[in-house]
């Protein structure tokens, strides 16, 4: 599942006429970044949910044929779900066995096939914190990821692999954030995680839009 429903806020005025995964970085929106890397992993059954100018992501991405994957939408009201909400109203498109989910507002080089089916409910992949984000989000500790205070804090890529059961007992059609959910089965040992140490970008302003292009300029990418 590609996350792809929000405003994008933090890129304006560029995303007050395109949704932000339609931002151009190099020969690719991001969001056909993220298409390319699981047609290439071996994915081809995505997900991406929808709201801000829906229409032109839909209109773009198609049924996913181009991209010889197959792309199904779920589609949320002007007044998205957020990242938890999100991922709940899709899972019926989602299945019952553990799926891939990541943030349509990142760009990494990331391989989704060195991804494993989670032992527990969830399994996230962390990176060195940014400069934007230094304080970090969880500590990974012998491949388990915890909120605890103390130790080394990494900061989360928004990529995941998850299992439904995670998401048990909530309800689709509301608005809650991925967060609680994850720290709530981190207390009972039910995240592992591992650290990446490859390309990633947050692409959560337009200097640091900027410096990825300026990346990718003349890459073999």
């Amino acid at each position: 599942m590609i996350l792809a429903a929000g405003r994008g806020e933090r890129l304006r005025p560029l995303t007050d006429t395109i949704p932000k995964p339609l931002v151009q970085v190099g020969e690719l929106s991001l969001i056909e970044w993220h298409i390319k890397r699981l047609q290439q992993s071996g994915i081809n059954e995505i997900v991406i949910n929808i709201s801000y100018l829906a229409d032109q992501i839909k209109n773009m991405l198609g049924d996913g044929k181009r991209y010889a994957v197959h792309l199904h939408y779920s589609e949320e009201p002007e007044t998205a779900f957020e990242t938890g909400g999100g991922i709940v109203q899709a899972l019926p498109l989602l299945g019952d066995k553990p799926f891939v989910v990541i943030n349509g507002d990142i760009w990494t080089d990331f391989q989704f096939n060195l991804l494993s089916e989670p032992k527990n409910l969830a399994h996230l992949i962390l990176v060195d914190n940014p400069s934007q984000h230094p304080s970090g989000d969880f500590i990974l500790n012998d491949n388990l990821v915890s909120d605890e205070t103390a130790g080394d804090r990494f900061t989360f890529s928004g990529i995941g692999v998850y299992r439904p059961e995670l998401f048990a007992g909530y309800t689709p059609g509301k608005r809650f954030p991925l967060a609680p959910i994850l720290k709530n089965a981190m207390q009972s040992n039910q995240v592992t995680g591992e650290h990446y140490k490859g390309q990633w970008y947050d692409i959560g302003s337009i200097d640091r839009l900027q410096q990825l292009r300026k990346q990718l300029e003349g890459s073999n990418i």
